[in-house]
């Protein structure tokens, strides 16, 4: 007997195979990001190669000096202040992209705002010599 085929012992039920969909798709839709971010880091590795979008500049807007130094000292690879007359301190970070989520929240929990300006911007294009530098630096800080 062909059990694809047959009905569900259990009237007014769906079969198996349907039920089995149903939690298929979405488990699918949910791992798509972690198998993207993998896949990517391994084809980075095996090429030797910088991936489009691993890193992201995150720009936050401080008050003061100190506040932007503060934040600052996160020990990410490197970061920026430029004064504004009008706008206060701008800072900017060079971060992992998957990093942002985390940096976000830390900045929020030492910001004086209640909703601190935070936005990131991945980096797609740029010198390649920089990015592999900034790939291989951001490697040794995570090793050592």
């Amino acid at each position: 007997m062909n059990m694809l085929g047959s009905r569900c012992p259990l009237p007014g039920h769906a079969r198996p195979s349907v039920l089995i969909c149903l939690l298929i798709v979405p488990a699918a839709f949910l791992t798509y990001p972690m198998f993207r971010t993998l896949s990517l880091q391994l084809h980075s590795a095996i090429m030797g190669s910088y991936v489009s979008g691993t890193h992201s500049v995150v720009f936050v807007n401080c008050p003061n000096e100190q506040i932007a130094r503060d934040i600052a000292s996160t020990g990410e690879e490197a970061c920026c202040l430029c004064e504004h007359p009008t706008q206060g301190i701008f800072t900017l970070i060079k971060t992992r992209t998957s990093k942002v989520p985390i940096l976000s929240s830390y900045i929020r929990s030492v910001h004086p705002f209640e909703i601190p300006e935070v936005f990131s911007l991945a980096m797609d294009q740029g010198d390649v010599h920089y990015l592999k530098w900034l790939e291989d630096s951001m490697e040794v800080d995570r090793v050592g």
